[in-house]
Formats: structure tokens, sequence, C-alpha cells
């Protein structure tokens, strides 16, 4: 059994980094888990939020369909509940510490996982291009030697080591195992009966093992560290770190529920010169999307910047400048 971080960091009042946890993340590319809601208050908003998801009048993917993954991408656009969660400042303040001042939150999605499900692949995201065949959705600036995004992994329900929490490879952040470029192929159909080191992975109808530089290449299980959440609690971490989840071990009949919000520099072009998203089997058209500008302010003007479909307000900017 791997190693489990139990542990919990807080700071009173603000939520940045100390020097000593901002090194520890730079390390290991990952941290927590960190607190946002009390676990009871997550519960009980959930079960009332969770209702209102199914008012799709203002979703910004309206050709997805039931059953689809794009279905939910993004929901903090239209729903309230979501639109304060991807603003909050015990995340937005960690995000900061690690990004800098000017911070756009470009994608959030739900990640459900049901009794018996499999575990997530082991898998890095530099570009996101590798489930959308192989065009990045995210470029940053060419002088930068660096990519991906900062994750907020929310979990909305029990984690555990046995409710697939999550995994990571500890100083993976700068060491790409994948070529997004190649891009995956989408079967819905496929479940990867496979087993990575003895757990049965897979990823949503993708298998990351099609785009691996070293088509020879293993995950080396023994050196992954699990980060158990209870819901309200929050994992933080680059997107390019080596990252899994456990499979559902079926002993409870709860779900697993996560959402996961990613956040880059306003310096980052998103969807670069496209007017759609090609992922996950289909197409689906950007007209209703834009980021969010969750801290500073953005001087480069590369992407549309959103307010919310609802209420027609800006969303919170944490750290106006």
């Amino acid at each position: 059994m791997q190693q489990a971080l139990v542990h919990e960091k807080e700071a009173p009042g603000q939520f940045f980094f100390s020097s000593a946890e901002l090194e520890d993340f730079n390390a290991n590319g990952f941290s927590g888990p960190f607190t946002v809601m009390d676990s009871e208050k997550m519960k009980a908003d959930w079960k009332r939020e969770r209702i209102k998801l199914f008012d799709r009048r203002n979703v910004v993917y309206s050709e997805a369909e039931p059953g689809s993954g794009v279905y939910d991408y993004d929901r903090h656009l239209d729903n309230p509940f979501l639109a304060d969660l991807i603003c909050r400042p015990e995340i937005v303040d960690k995000v900061v510490s690690i990004l800098g001042p000017d911070v756009l939150c470009w994608r959030s999605e739900f990640f459900p996982k049901y009794p018996g499900d499999e575990g997530s692949q082991w898998h890095q995201a530099d570009t996101f291009g590798g489930l959308g065949g192989g065009i990045p959705h995210i470029v940053w600036p060419t002088a930068e030697d660096f990519g991906g995004a900062v994750t907020v992994w929310v979990a909305f329900t029990e984690a555990d080591l046995e409710t697939t929490c999550m995994q990571f490879m500890p100083g993976t952040t700068r060491t790409m195992f994948y070529d997004e470029s190649k891009g995956m192929h989408y079967d819905p159909t496929r479940v990867i009966k496979h087993d990575e080191d003895s757990v049965r992975r897979g990823f949503f109808g993708y298998d990351w093992r099609e785009i691996q530089k070293d088509p020879n290449w293993k995950p080396d299980e023994s050196k992954a560290v699990a980060v158990p959440c209870h819901a309200g609690q929050f994992v933080i971490f680059w997107s390019t770190t080596m990252h899994a989840s456990y499979p559902h071990a079926g002993k409870s009949d709860q779900m697993r529920l996560a959402f996961a919000i990613r956040y880059v520099p306003t310096s980052v072009a998103i969807y670069k010169d496209t007017d759609r998203i090609n992922e996950l089997g289909g197409t689906f058209s950007l007209e209703k999307y834009g980021a969010v500008l969750v801290s500073g302010r953005d001087d480069y003007k590369h992407n549309r910047i959103r307010t919310h479909t609802t209420t027609g307000k800006p969303f919170t900017n944490v750290h106006p400048r």
C-alpha cells in the first residue's frame, strides 16, 4: 500500500502558500488536502445544486448530448454555486501563489466514479490536446519553456482509498512522458480491461498509452502518493504532474464526484485560432465560451472574458488590480 497524505495545511486569515509550502509544491507538483467548505455543508449544498444543473437553458455546449463528457463542461458559467466556487479565496489565493496575480479559470468539469468503475489511467496534460486530436487547447507564450495548467480537484463527496481518491507521482511535473500532438482515439464502448501493476485503469474511452513517448515505459506504482479528501476539500496540482486515481472498490454504494477547476495566467491563449472544441467524440461550438478573470487584470487580451450567463454580472475578482 502506498503512502497516503492525510495531514491538512491551512493558514489563518489569508490562504496564500507560505514560502515552505510553495517550495514543497514546486518540488512535488501537488499539495493538499485543503478545505474550501465544511464537509456537511458541501454535501447539503451539492444535494440542492445538482437538481439545478438539469436546467440547461444557459449552458455553453448546448449541442452536447447526455452521457457525453462535454455535456457538463464549464457549468460554472451558468450555475451560481459553481461560479462562486471557482472564485473562492481559499482556492484562488493558492493559485495566485503559483501563477502570479493575473489568473483565468479556463475550464471546469465533473469527474464521477461509480461503484465498480475502473480507476483513471496515469496521465499528464500539457496542452490538453491529447483528447482533442492533438490540437492544443492552451498555448503558453513562446518564451516560456513550460506549459500546463494548475488544476484544483474539489471533492463533492468522500474520496478515499476505496472510493477512488487521487494519486500523484512526486517530482514528475517537468518531465513529459506523453506526446499530446499525436492525439488519442476516442471509443466510448472501450473499457480498458487491463491492469497497471495490478490496478484496473482506463480513461473515459481514451487510452493514454497510445501517445507514450516510450511505448515500453510503465509508471512505477511504488512511487505513487495517494491524497484522500473529505467532501469540501481539494487538492491542487500542476496538470503536467503524473496523476491517476484508484478504482471504485464498490464497498460503498455511493458514487464519488469531483469537480476539477483549471487555471492559467492571463498570458496563455485558450482555444487559439479555433471556434470549436473537438473532444470526446464530438465537435462543439465555442460561441458561448469565455474564460473567467478570477484575480488581477487581463493586459494580454488573448481570450474572450465571460460574465455570468444567468445574472449578466462579472465573476468575483478576488484580487483586482
